[in-house]
């Protein structure tokens, strides 16, 4: 294995170095205690160091977690982690300061950007007592792993203390007693260490151990006590060796007096991407460029729900398999996140063996889906995402009394500690106060509720253009297995209430009448889509077109770049400024013209642009009736008679004046109609919102009928 390969001849030099040391008297002949007199005590340590380090890259040096066919190394996969300080772990807020907290975030971590972080591995160096903290799949035990393989190494590691190395699992111990000494002593005597009970009591009398106690949260729930003060009492006797212990956030009670807290932080996006480049470092996936592509689709803002799970190792990983079988990430969300869910509720916690607690034998998993999906609509539906731990129990509690298949014999408060500290769905973010560990996870819940409970006509009345239900939206579209129809056509129904005056009925009845008949390269709805863009030169508008007809898109954003280009005298009439929404169609108008003897703000767009653009609308055939060639043939006479520099902006407005005759002329289309008032543009994005969420929604579902999808975009922007 690639681990043995690099650490066995170095570090069974270490290990036997040490071990020769301890168990010689100052005159360097071994103690008269070693037993075994039939072989030469060098050879016998020599072989048995050789065997140790084998056994702990076998059992610590590999990664095999949530089904994977066939183990990684931990080396080959690792990436180097970061540490919060204990006041980015716990931060005593109210809920009110946690709520503006988030929404001030750039992105959608609940960790917050000021944190100060430092390097995992730095802080194991300065650290003689550490306690590393953090949710489940956190990556904790990683880490700790990967601090024992690295003093192993000796100066070829980057832990800087001459120790042996000694992991600990702290769930296998069953019972109150917590014997660490004799679990030490195991390690070595399975190794074949001469009289490894009194080496043991020799390496910790010369601080020679660095002991990794992993998963004090997994002690039975009835030893905790029993454990915690034995440890304690262990690292008081043993003072001159070093510790690292992992822990739940949830679970720990900071009372580890000698230790330093610290918890692991979030992925960033370098880490994110360092690992994915870890994770696909075989020949093959070198050659496909596989982790490049895995980490491109990751960037793409349909996937920003799916990159907020990255930020977690163990979901990462998910991701990072999910990936390898299929070369893409589901085209329907909700599957990729129901894995992610069932992970935390199943997968992990089966791993973690925690499903032996008394709890979990009447919680099943559909049974706390359930109640997490409550928790998660009740909360996302009040705009809240933090929640006082009373309220959380007293919902457990109704939700328990109120079914009657629920064990009666649940408790509240232990179901909220079950979910907090084993399963790491719900997260206490401060004092008393919870949050769930994702927002993606929040949202999933909050669309399974949806779905259950047959609320999609409420969600579509109530939160159609809110912009924060939108992944909800394209989850509940996922969920609907019987067929999203329903969804799609109550969101066009309520869609067409935005556009109800006249002008904007005007405007949709324009865009239909010149697009009809043109070339069938495009569908309908693309042609109605780039007409408004035309007239409004319209993010929304475009973005319709983006996920309608690509190739189209390209176009018009080349359309809306050269709209951006400033002419010195636009606008400089106050008496008659256009509305907003005239604006940018006006700008392009002037933007096509260049006239040679005025200088735009910043560069000038070349000819040559203008003329692809165009070549590119002549070639898309939007409206058959418009030559794109003649309007700008007839702009570039007019470029001939602009006004000088020095001429009063009376003279530029008038020019432009002729200007726009000329292009709404060629267009069809009445200057009225796009001087829109505020509430008229907002209503329009509003509009063309819902249309782009319905098609997105549409991409989402996991069944649609044809008939439905057809009648919908043939309707599509039409009045």
């Amino acid at each position: 294995m690639f681990i043995e390969r690099i650490l066995i001849p170095a570090a069974t030099l270490t290990l036997a170095s040490i071990f020769s040391r301890v168990v010689c008297d100052g005159g360097g002949k071994f103690f008269g205690w070693i037993k075994e007199k039939d072989e030469d005590p060098e050879q016998l340590i020599a072989r048995a160091s050789e065997q140790y380090v084998q056994n702990y890259a076998a059992r610590h040096g590999i990664l095999k977690v949530l089904g994977m066919r066939e183990p990684v190394p931990l080396e080959s996969v690792y990436t180097a982690v970061q540490f919060l300080d204990r006041t980015g772990i716990s931060r005593f807020e109210s809920i009110e300061d946690l709520e503006k907290a988030f929404r001030q975030q750039p992105d959608r971590s609940f960790q917050p950007k000021n944190s100060q972080k430092r390097d995992g591995l730095k802080v194991a160096n300065e650290k003689q007592f550490l306690m590393v903290l953090g949710g489940p799949g956190a990556g904790k035990s990683t880490f700790l792993r990967k601090m024992g393989l690295e003093a192993l190494k000796g100066v070829g590691g980057k832990y800087e203390h001459e120790c042996i190395p000694v992991l600990i699992e702290l769930k296998s111990f069953s019972t109150a007693e917590i014997e660490i000494e004799k679990a030490i002593a195991q390690e070595f005597r399975i190794c074949g260490f001469p009289s490894p009970d009194v080496v043991t009591e020799k390496l910790l009398e010369q601080g020679k151990l660095l002991i990794l106690l992993d998963g004090l949260d997994e002690v039975p729930g009835k030893n905790v006590d029993a454990a915690i003060q034995q440890i304690q009492n262990f690292v008081d006797q043993h003072d001159k060796n070093r510790f690292i212990a992992s822990c739940r956030v949830a679970a720990y009670r900071h009372n580890f007096r000698r230790f330093t807290d610290v918890g692991m932080a979030d992925f960033n996006q370098a880490q994110i991407e360092q690992f994915i480049r870890n994770w696909f470092y075989s020949e093959a996936d070198q050659e496909a460029n596989t982790a490049q592509k895995c980490w491109n689709l990751l960037q793409k803002k349909e996937n920003r729900a799916a990159k907020e799970l990255a930020q977690s190792p163990l979901l990462l990983t998910l991701l990072c398999l999910v990936y390898h079988s299929s070369q893409n990430f589901p085209q329907n969300r909700s599957v990729l996140y129901r894995k992610a869910l069932r992970v935390l509720l199943e997968e992990w916690a089966a791993e973690k063996r925690i499903f032996q607690d008394e709890i979990y034998q009447g919680l099943s998993t559909e049974l706390e889906e359930v109640l997490l999906s409550e928790v998660a609509y009740k909360g996302f539906e009040a705009n809240r995402l933090f929640f006082s731990q009373r309220e959380v129990v007293d919902q457990i509690r109704t939700f328990l009394a109120e079914n009657l298949n629920a064990p009666k014999y649940l408790d509240g408060e232990a179901v909220l500690d079950a979910i907090a500290i084993q399963q790491g769905i719900l997260v206490e973010r401060a004092q008393d106060v919870f949050s769930f560990s994702h927002l993606t996870l929040q949202e999933y819940l909050t669309a399974q509720y949806i779905d259950d409970h047959h609320l999609t006509r409420k969600l579509v009345t109530d939160h159609l253009t809110h912009d924060r239900w939108q992944e909800v939206f394209l989850l509940v579209a996922g969920l609907m297995r019987g067929g999203a129809d329903s969804l799609l056509l109550a969101m066009e129904t309520q869609a067409k209430t935005y556009i109800n005056t006249p002008k904007l009925r005007a405007l949709l009845n324009w865009a239909d009448e010149i697009t009809d008949c043109a070339s069938d390269q495009l569908s309908p709805a693309a042609r109605r889509t780039a007409a408004l863009f035309l007239a409004l030169i319209n993010d929304y508008a475009l973005n319709l077109a983006r996920i309608l007809n690509p190739t189209l898109a390209r176009t018009l954003e080349l359309t809306r770049t050269l709209a951006q280009t400033r002419i010195p005298g636009f606008m400089q009439n106050a008496d008659n400024t256009p509305a907003r929404s005239a604006i940018p169609t006006r700008a392009l108008a002037i933007s096509l013209i260049q006239p040679s003897s005025t200088r735009a703000i910043g560069q000038a767009i070349s000819h040559t642009y203008t003329q692809t653009i165009i070549d590119e609308l002549e070639k898309l055939t939007i409206c058959r009736e418009i030559n794109f060639k003649v309007l700008l043939a007839r702009l570039e006479v007019l470029k001939e008679q602009a006004p000088d520099l020095r001429q009063p902006a009376s003279v530029f407005q008038e020019f432009h004046n002729r200007v726009f005759q000329v292009w709404f002329h060629t267009l069809k289309l009445d200057p009225t109609w796009i001087n829109l008032s505020n509430d008229e543009l907002r209503r329009l994005e509003r509009y063309l919102y819902a249309n782009w969420l319905i098609v997105r929604c549409k991409q989402a579902a996991v069944r649609i009928s044809p008939q439905t999808w057809g009648a919908i975009e043939e309707r599509m922007l039409k009045i």
